[in-house]
Formats: C-alpha cells, structure tokens, sequence
C-alpha cells in the first residue's frame, strides 16, 4: 500500500462480514456493459492475444465480481448500491465521462437537444470553444444524458469503462467511496489502495484471487488490473500461456513493451527477407503474393474426369470475379481461368459450385453428373455400426497428396498486391492495388519450389520441433479432419507454403530474447494460417477466415493460405493495460491440486456440452510442444485428455467435486467462491448444485447476466446468458435435512429475500425512474434464498451429501435440489403478480396463462430478452413455451400478438387452447372481425361451465391485456368485452 496514504485500519475487522454481492448486485446494469464489451468482438481487451479461445467470460462482469466480493454491506443498502456502482461507472457521472471520452455529443448536437442561457461560455459558432475544459464539457453532457430515459439508452453513447483514462474516470467516486466507509478507516484513491486496504479488513493482508479454470486469463487479468495478487492454473497449457501473455505482455511496463515490438520486427524481417530470398511469393514483375487459393479435385468414377471440388466459384462480389472451368477433353481435366467484372447472372451461377448437397455436380458436354461425396470417399458400415471409408491415411512424411490418393489439392487462384500498390517498407495502412489471376506456369513452378525444400527438410525440421510430428488422436472435434481426409498428423493440416513459413518462423523466435512472447504469436499466427481456413468472396474484396470462427475443426472443400506478407508487426499488435505491482502465480496443474491457497476463487468451470478445449488446442500443442521458452517450459505441454474434467456423467461430477473441495481447503473460514456457468439445463443445474453441496460449500446468493448474441455459431451447445453463484464454506458440524421439513423453511427464505428486493426496487424506481432488478433477477434470487436453506445440510433424508452428489442419475429423475428449485420458483412467481392483476386472480391462473401475462407485461416495460421467457416457462411449469412465441431471437423475444395465433394454437390439443385464456383470445379475434361482443360473452356462457364463478377473473384478465397489449384494435376489444362481463346483469 502506498505510504502516504495515511488510513486507520482495522486489521480483521471484516472478518465475519458478509459481502456485498451477497446481498446487492446491479445484474441489470453489469449485463447491459457485458453484452456491450462482447459486441466489440476483436476491440476486446484480451481477443488480440488469440481469438481462439472463446470463452473467456467479460471483463466487467469479472470486476463487478471482485469488488462485490470485497465491499461490506451497511445498514444502508440503497448508499452501497450507489458505491458498488460509481466503482463500476454505471452511475450519471460515470455515464457523463464515458460519453465525453466517446465524444459522444457534437457542440452543435447540444445546442439543439439543451436550453442553453449562456452559449457563448461553451461555443464559438457551431463548435466547442478552444478554451474549454472537460468540466465545462461536462456540465452539458449530464444535461443531455438526463433527458435520455433508460440506463441502456446513456450508456451506449459512452465508451467502456476500460476504455477510459481510470485516474479521470473515477476521480469523483473516491470522496464518495471514502465517506460512505469512513467509520472503517478507508482511505484510498486507486483501485489497488482499495483493495489492499479492504482486504487488510478482511484478511489481514491484500487479498488473492484464484482460478483453477483460467482459460484465456480474463479473471486473473482483470483481478490483478484491480491490485489482487493473482494465483492461475489451468490442466492445458495453451490456457496458462494465454493468461501468461495476459498478465505479462498486454499488462507488462512501457520498457518492456518496447523491447516485445522491437523483437516482432526484427522477427517480422528475418522471415520476409528469407521468403523474398527463396523467390517463393513475388512474380517476374515484382507483385507479390496476398493470398493463394487451393481446392481439392478428384476423379470422377462415372468418366474418369479430374473435377476441382469447391462449393462456390465466386472469388469476390464486391470486383465481380470467378473462377471459370473450361472443359480440357485431351487431358480429361479443367483449366480453371480466373475472370474479372462478370454479369450479375454469371456470378450467380458461379455459386453453384461443383459440391452440391453432399454430391459432386459437374456439367460436361450438355450433360449434368451427381456422385455423393461419400461414394467417392468410398464409405461403408463396421460391424459396430460406425463408419469407415477407403481414404488412404496419411503418413508422417506426408505433406501433401500421392498421386493416386482419392483427393488432390490444386492452386486455381492467386490474390496479388501490384507492385508500387504497396511498396516493401510501407505502412499497412497504405492503399494496396491487388487482382486476382489464375496460376501461370512459373507459379506452379514456385509451388514445387517449395514442394522441393519441404520435402528436403520435413524430417529435420520434425525432428528440432519446428514442424509438428504429434499424431492426431481420436475424439469428438479431431475425428473430422481423420474421417474426411485422411489426415493423421497435425501437420497435414498445414500445406507446404505453410509448413515452410512457419517453420521459419519459430525457428527466429527461439533465438529471441522474448522467444515466451513469439510462443504465444506463433499460436496465433497457427490460427490463421491453416487449410482450415476458408475463403469468403463477401468478406471485403474476398479474403480468408481463420480456423477457429467456431471451436470445431472445420474442412473445407477449397481453402486459402495468406502470403507471409500479411504477418506484419501490425498482425501482432496488442493491447495497452496498466497494471499494478502484484504477485502473479500461473501453473499447469489439475484442478484438484491448487498450489497456492487464496481468498476468493473465481471460476468458469467446464460443464455438459462446454468447449472440447482439450481436443482442439491439441492443434496448436502439436507446433508448440518442443523446446518451449522459459517459463512455458515449467508446464507439461500434452493436452492431457484423460485428465480433464468433462462431459456431466459421474466420471464429471467426481472431478468437479474433488476440484472445489481441494478449493475450499485452500480458502479461509471467511473465503469466497464463485462459479460462472452458462448452461440453461436444468439437470446440469441440478448437478453443478450437488457438486458444490458435496465439496462442503453452502450457496449465498446468485445473480444471472444476460451475455446473449444472436450469432447462430453461439446457439445449441454454446449458451447464452450467465449464472452467477455464490459459495461460502458449510459451517461445521451436522445438520440433518428432510424434503418435507425443509419445504417450509424454503418457503419462508425465498418470500424473505424477494420481499427485501422487491422492497428496495420500489425505493430506487421511485427516486431514479428505474428499478435495480428484474423479475429475472428476482427469481434468481429465490433459487439462491432456497439453496442456501438446502446447502447448510450436510446429510438428505438420511443420506450424506458427497453420496448423493455421486450416485448416478436415473433417467427423468427429480432429485431434491430440482425440489427446492422448484419451490422457489413458485414461491417466487406467487409474489411477482403483475399490475393489474389481483393476488386471488393470479393465483387461479394455469402455468401458461401465468406465462403470457408475466411475459406481457415485461414486454410493456422494454424487456425482450430470451433467458426471461426460458426461466418463466420452467417456473410456470409450461410444457412448450415456443407455442405461444412470436419472435425468440435472443435479444428481441417476445409473445404472440392476439391477432397472430392461428387456430392450431388454440385447439384442445395445446396448453393455450385448453385454457381461459386461450378462450379469451378466440373471443378477441372474433370481436377483431367485429363479432358483437354478446354474441361472444354468450359463446363464453356454452362453453364454460363454470363461467358465472370465472366471470369477474375473465373481466379481470381482459382489462389486463387492454392495458398492455401493443396492438390498439386488440386493446379496445379487450377493454369493451371487460366492460361487457364486469357489468353483465343476473339473469342475462
């Protein structure tokens, strides 16, 4: 701690102090900022170091997790909620700074959204004055941001926070900060201040944050970027070197980012000037190559014609270029001709490419041939009912196909930069001239080139590490590339320009003084740089993708290899990240065996169907295995499979249970821990409780963060939105726990904690317009009121936790945590009635009615988002929620109008139509198509035999959706047949 900084500190005082995340979290406010920080896709803190690795968790989310961990609640919960989020920059004066740092508002745009009385002190005609300071700026910005109605609305004009000059940004939150914890001795003005002086509070020392998952680094980055001392381990290496290179490249000291860049250069140079050299990338004329375009070619069994393979022939779009095939009958083959600025016809029958549904479709002489491509991979059945085919498996000394393998590979396309287009030694940034041309024969002359120095070198270069001799081994991800091509080591993955270039490349950085840095280059590099890499005519003038856009192993037809000239220094460029002088730990070592015992242990454990991280960063393993620098060569570099903790069988639920208890004893008695995870089954959910339950942890609260995108990659397995739990170490002794005893006191703690929220809702709407939760965030609080009344047991209707958690599952089994999940959210749903609804009515409603109402009204307050609707319909107990949705886009959800159910909907075969309500919206429509509302009251009267004792809930409903129904037409209706059955007389 700096020691000018004078405080009067209690050391410990905070020891048996709960945390503030415990019990206030701004869920809404941290999703808004995740999602925008997601959104910035490559412009993200930690992407540049590679993309990758997909599921680093955001780093706002991780600081608010931090923070909350340290700050002690008071007796004022509404001021600490004001704290917890001028630390985070969610409050006005943030939102004003972050806007002025975004230059968000133009002179002129102020001067029409404000009254200004005195304009000549802040404009000289239409622009800024150039007198003025960023506080006079910023009396009109918290103007403006004030007549903006919604948090979301303010805070998308601004930059991130991370994005912005911290001493700036938070300079006003520290005096707030320091009075609001005065009576503790608090004293700080930093972030580090904070947190050491807090965690000498708590712990007596500045506290330590671990993550036995650290993945891509985002939790230890940002908790060290806050002034933790970090402790990161990971079973795979590739992970602790991403947070290696987090920790100590984007954070490292100004000196030594210059001596990283100098090194990049240098290698950058020693690469080029070797290729240039070799005469393997520039013509006759001196264009030199941007990017070489290969497809696979195969015979075809019916006419013996060699057929390039490519799913599309359009090269570019936006310069309207094609490959063209031209039949060569002496040669039975194709000349493939490259042709530039053809019709809009022609580039649309260009994209009906030679593979077609599976099948290999070609014209020759008027005539159209189809053969499935697994006819000619030569497919048949084993006797265990999987699949084999007759492609020829590859060798180690292989680098490309024999002759007479079933596919070949073939250059058909070159993307050239015209010489002076972009001379050597200009920036990137430059103008570049490119076109694309087909091959000429001193190109495939260049292509056996270095056909002839690969083939020369492979065994050496395979032998010193700078090529991969690893063999690929079997599984869910690698299997592809094994069954498709016939590739059985990873560098087949490569072709022979790649192969050469690379080995180029490791072969300068291990001679580097910063060879840790070129490791984790090169691996980046890999990505991009593969024949998994497609090409994508749409993508600018056409350009290639990297492998990894999704975490599979994707083969391609037809692919592309950049030129080494698109590897400059720039390529490399990362971030900039001011980072505090703490202790930083990064192991390779299972989760079970932590080496270092820490405060706070954050994590986002694998779990079900989460990334193959094992499979597919063998991928990058294979090049860097040999030889490693210093300190990368402390690790085991294997992706240890067998080790890793997967899938969500017992095997899983095993190595997640020894993993957080080996936590929990390397945490103190006041330790907390906290679990991400992303998945919305419930029977995952069931487990991940269990485990916790069993390592002798008790849940104290959990938050959930919508992270969702619409990006269809992401969908299926790889899910949307975040829970956040909260774990405390179970207190010691036993404690016998019942279903049936339990149930009450569930009950009591969900209503106790929701009544509390709701009541500080209430208090915040009031006085900032908008309430701190949703009902989303509310229920996830009764699931964590239940849990905790669940989790201080250590024994379940006789049986000791640990068994429970490891016993197996039976199919469609309730186990006593779904129970009291349940529960909850029943208890929850029962408390969150909708305005305008009664409590008796509420509770006469079905699981569906319920649904659509609840849903109705959240619409009508502005919130569309996916996890609500998947979380209500699981506590409203409804089978298909689907039914009665009109759009379920992630971040643009929503119900059916009236007007669009169709009449499937609303027979008896769906819950909808078996319903009140689903007779009211029959009802709608007919009064839409101006059926007098008698007529349908007296429909009503046949069809319901209990319709007088459902009268006044009918009339109670209708006046409901007058008033949140969005169609017009639909709200009249509804408010004139109210009107009809409320006043309906005795005997009508």
């Amino acid at each position: 701690m700096d020691s000018q900084v004078k405080t009067t500190l209690t050391p410990l005082v905070l020891r048996g102090a709960p945390a503030l995340i415990e019990t206030v979290f701004p869920a809404q406010k941290v999703s808004f900022e995740a999602q925008a920080e997601r959104k910035a896709v490559a412009a993200q803190t930690l992407t540049c170091l590679g993309s990758y690795w997909k599921g680093r968790k955001p780093l706002i989310l991780v600081r608010a997790i931090v923070l909350g961990c340290l700050l002690p609640p008071t007796d004022d919960t509404e001021a600490d909620l004001n704290v917890f989020e001028r630390l985070l920059a969610f409050d006005d004066e943030g939102l004003a700074r972050r806007a002025l740092a975004a230059n968000a508002f133009s002179a002129a745009r102020l001067q029409e959204m404000l009254t200004i009385r005195d304009p000549e002190r802040y404009f000289s005609g239409r622009g800024w004055r150039r007198d003025l300071t960023d506080d006079d700026k910023l009396t009109l910005y918290r103007r403006a941001l004030a007549t903006l109605g919604s948090y979301e609305a303010k805070a998308s004009l601004g930059k991130r926070p991370e994005e912005v000059n911290p001493d700036w940004l938070y300079a006003p939150a520290w005096p707030v900060v320091n009075r609001h914890y005065a009576h503790l001795g608090i004293e700080a003005h930093s972030f580090p201040e904070l947190i050491e002086q807090l965690g000498i509070l708590r712990y007596g020392h500045r506290p330590r944050v671990g993550d036995t998952f650290c993945g891509g680094g985002s939790i230890p980055f940002e908790a060290a970027r806050l002034g933790c001392d970090v402790y990161a381990s990971d079973l795979n290496p590739v992970a602790c070197m991403l947070t290696w290179g987090a920790l100590n490249i984007i954070g490292a000291s100004p000196e030594r980012r210059a001596e990283i860049e100098q090194a990049q250069r240098e290698v950058a140079a020693a690469v080029d000037a070797e290729i240039t050299r070799l005469g393997i990338e520039h013509d006759e004329q001196g264009n030199r190559a941007k990017a070489y375009l290969y497809c696979l070619e195969t015979r075809c069994p019916e006419t013996g014609w060699l057929v390039p393979l490519a799913p599309s022939w359009v090269i570019s779009r936006t310069r309207r270029v094609i490959a063209r095939l031209r039949p060569d009958h002496a040669g039975k083959r194709f000349d493939i001709g490259i042709v530039s600025g053809v019709s809009e016809r022609e580039l649309k029958a260009a994209g009906r490419g030679t593979v077609q549904d599976g099948e290999m479709v070609y014209q020759l002489d008027g005539k159209t041939y189809r053969t499935p491509i697994k006819t000619l991979r030569g497919d048949y059945r084993l006797p265990d009912g999987s699949t084999a085919n007759r492609l020829r498996r590859w060798e180690k000394t292989d680098f490309k196909p024999r002759p007479d393998d079933i596919f070949q590979e073939r250059l058909y396309c070159i993307q050239w930069i015209r010489r002076g287009g972009q001379a050597e030694g200009h920036p990137p940034a430059a103008r570049q001239e490119t076109f694309f041309a087909a091959p000429t024969e001193a190109d495939l002359e260049r292509e056996r080139r270095v056909e002839a120095i690969v083939a020369e070198n492979l065994a050496r270069w395979q032998a010193d590490g700078l090529v991969p001799d690893m063999p690929i081994e079997p599984g869910d991800k690698t299997d592809e590339p094994i069954r498709t091509r016939g590739w059985t080591y990873w560098h087949h993955l490569f072709n022979a320009r790649q192969l050469l270039s690379m080995a180029l490349t490791i072969q300068e950085w291990r001679t580097s003084q910063v060879a840790n840095v070129g490791w984790i280059n090169i691996a980046k590099m890999l990505n991009f740089y593969a024949k998994l890499c497609q090409w994508l005519p749409t993508q600018g003038e056409g350009g290639p993708k990297h492998v990894f856009y999704n975490q599979a192993l994707n083969v391609f037809y037809n692919y592309a290899v950049r030129g080494f000239v698109r590897f400059t220094p720039d390529f490399f460029e990362l971030s900039r990240v001011t980072m505090p002088d703490v202790k930083r730990e990064i192991v390779s070592v299972p989760a079970n065996h932590p080496q270092q015992h820490c405060e706070f242990w954050i994590a986002d454990p694998p779990y079900a169907d989460a990334v193959n991280y094992h499979e597919i960063t063998e991928f990058f393993i294979a090049w860097l295995r040999k030889n490693p620098p210093v300190p990368f060569d402390a690790w085991v570099w294997d992706s240890r499979r067998a080790l890793a903790i997967k899938g969500s069988g017992a095997e899983f639920r095993r190595g997640m249970v020894a993993a957080y208890r080996a936590m929990a004893a390397h945490m103190p008695d006041n330790g907390v821990q906290c679990v991400m995870f992303t998945h919305q089954d419930t029977g995952v959910w069931s487990d991940l409780i269990a485990i916790f339950w069993a390592a002798g942890l008790q849940v104290a609260a959990a938050w959930y963060i919508a992270t969702e995108t619409t990006s269809e990659l992401k969908q299926g397995g790889y899910v949307q939105g975040t829970v956040i739990l909260m774990l405390r170490k179970r207190a010691p002794g036993e404690r016998q726990g019942f279903r049936q005893r339990l149930l009450p006191e569930v009950r009591q703690e969900v209503q106790r904690q929701m009544e509390t929220m709701l009541h500080l809702n209430e208090r915040v709407a009031a006085q900032h317009g908008a309430p701190v939760w949703n009902d989303a965030d509310l229920q996830m609080a009764g699931y964590a009121a239940a849990l905790k009344v669940l989790t201080a047991c250590t024994h379940i209707g006789g049986e000791e936790v640990t068994a429970f958690a490891l016993r197996p599952r039976t199919r469609r089994e309730v186990t006593v945590v779904d129970d009291m999940v349940q529960q909850a959210a029943e208890t929850a749903s029962n408390l969150l009635v909708p305005e305008g609804l009664s409590p008796d009515t509420w509770g006469r409603l079905t699981g569906i009615e319920r649904f659509y109402c609840r849903m109705l009204e959240m619409e009508a307050a502005g919130a569309r988002k996916l996890y609500n609707y998947q979380n209500f319909a699981k506590a409203f107990h409804v089978g298909d929620y689907s039914q009665v949705m009109g759009d379920m886009r992630p971040n643009q959800a929503r119900v059916k109008r009236v007007s669009e159910f169709a009449g499937r909907d609303l027979t008896e075969a769906t819950e909808l139509g078996r319903s009140r309500l689903g007779r009211l919206i029959l009802g709608l429509q007919q009064m839409l198509r101006e059926t007098e509302a008698r007529v349908v009251v007296e429909q009503f009267k046949r069809e319901m035999d209990d319709f007088l004792d459902v009268r006044l809930l009918l009339a109670e409903v209708l006046a409901f959706l007058a008033r949140k129904s969005p169609e017009q037409p639909v709200r009249e209706a509804a408010e004139v047949l109210a009107a009809r059955l409320k006043n309906l007389r005795f005997g009508e």
